[in-house]
């Protein structure tokens, strides 16, 4: 999945995203299995899985500014190496039978809280890395590595490894954080004036610099419209994942033993868009390509919602997390490629921050709406919201309007 063209350092960032996301794959479903062999109260194995979602949104604009301040490099190098001595001390706990609710909740936590600096600097380093025209297949490139080696080897393997011995996936991840940090490391080093603060430029107060972030953000029409078209997508997609589970075993007549085959279809058809993205934008240009993924994406989630079977709900599941994974991949491509490198850090943490609010929204939402008239109008109601926010990004991202786009990548 990587690519010669994209140059040695590409290769050298993948192959640690891929560690990393590997060993988060490993982790965070064997902390599951370890809180509930400390507790059956699901208010505690709830709370720990809110400690792991908590520390984006109080920290991911303070990992942006700091994205902006440090040596981008040596922040991610030192960020997993942290990470791995975290998750080794709690290989270590688990293995002495030690493990206690409040050592789950700090490590959920605290893993989450270094994480959000970690996906700051990445985002802000890639385009040191690649060129402006590479970014949509290096984005994509980024999205297949990270879908194959969490959904296809890293998942599956996690509940293999906790039944042998519940240490061990907690050790294989700290190996993994271990090679990443090793990987970054041999990054070849960024001038420093590229990274930091503008020449000349009188460093500000983290929440000045915070605000100016936000305001650069605000001020670029083009990139704040994607923001908010990307946010209002969210809401829908959270809600159908909310209560995807249910939709298949009620509505589609998944068997239980065959949900995971189901939900796998979603991931093979992450794993083809993300590596379609960067073709596709070349064939059409990122603004048509961007009308087509959205189109698409509207059709595949009506599709699923009138489903009442697992092979054509399935297909219409894959369909849809691709588009919306070439979506993301553009998306990520077109701030690296248009926000300043001195703004990268704090403008990519401020359209994460805006993506994330809308999530849980649209989770709580379907979830009591499911609960009231059951999961077929959820899923109906996420098509029709959907469908709103294509008719909405269609004017948007005109062609006539230059540099105008939506979730995405370059003109």
């Amino acid at each position: 999945m990587t690519s010669s063209a994209l140059g040695r350092d590409f290769r050298l960032l993948w192959s640690a995203a891929v560690s990393s996301r590997f060993g988060d794959a490993l982790r965070t479903p064997a902390l599951a299995l370890l809180a509930a062999t400390v507790t059956r109260d699901p208010r505690v194995i709830a709370a720990v899985t809110v400690a792991g979602q908590l520390p984006p949104l109080l920290f991911g604009l303070l990992g942006g500014v700091y994205a902006d301040r440090w040596d981008r490099r040596r922040t991610m190098a030192l960020v997993d190496g942290v990470r791995a001595a975290v998750v080794t001390a709690l290989a270590v706990v688990v293995a002495l039978n030690r493990v206690s609710v409040l050592v789950l909740l700090v490590a959920a936590f605290l893993l989450a809280a270094l994480g959000t600096f970690f996906d700051s600097a990445s985002f802000a380093l890639l385009p040191a890395l690649v060129p402006p025209d590479a970014l949509p297949r290096a984005n994509g490139r980024l999205q297949a590595g990270s879908a194959v080696a969490g959904g296809f080897l890293g998942a599956p393997a996690a509940g293999v490894l906790f039944a042998v011995a519940p240490a061990l996936p907690f050790a294989l991840d700290a190996v993994t954080f271990a090679a990443a940090a090793l990987l970054v490391l041999a990054l070849t080093p960024t001038p420093v004036a590229s990274v930091t603060a503008r020449p000349g430029a009188r460093r500000g107060s983290v929440w000045g610099e915070i605000v100016e972030g936000l305001r650069w953000l605000r001020a670029h029409r083009p990139l704040w419209r994607i923001t908010v078209l990307a946010a209002a997508s969210n809401l829908a997609i959270s809600g159908i994942m909310a209560v995807l589970v249910l939709y298949a075993l009620d509505v589609l007549r998944v068997p239980p033993a065959g949900y995971g085959l189901f939900a796998a279809a979603a991931i093979v058809g992450g794993v083809a868009g993300a590596l379609g993205a960067g073709q596709l934008a070349a064939w059409l240009g990122t603004v048509p390509a961007l009308r087509v993924v959205l189109a698409v994406e509207t059709v595949a989630l009506t599709g699923f919602a009138l489903a009442r079977h697992p092979v054509p709900g399935g297909i219409a599941l894959a369909v849809f997390a691709a588009g919306t994974v070439v979506w993301n991949s553009l998306c990520a491509s077109y701030g690296q490629r248009h926000v300043p490198s001195e703004l990268l850090g704090r403008v990519g943490a401020a359209q994460r921050m805006v993506g994330l609010l809308t999530a849980p929204l649209g989770a709580a939402l379907a979830g009591l709406a499911a609960s009231a008239y059951g999961t077929v109008p959820v899923t109906g109601a996420a098509a029709g919201t959907f469908a709103l926010v294509t008719l909405a990004a269609w004017r948007a991202l005109r062609p006539a309007a230059p540099g105008v786009l939506s979730r995405s990548g370059a003109v």
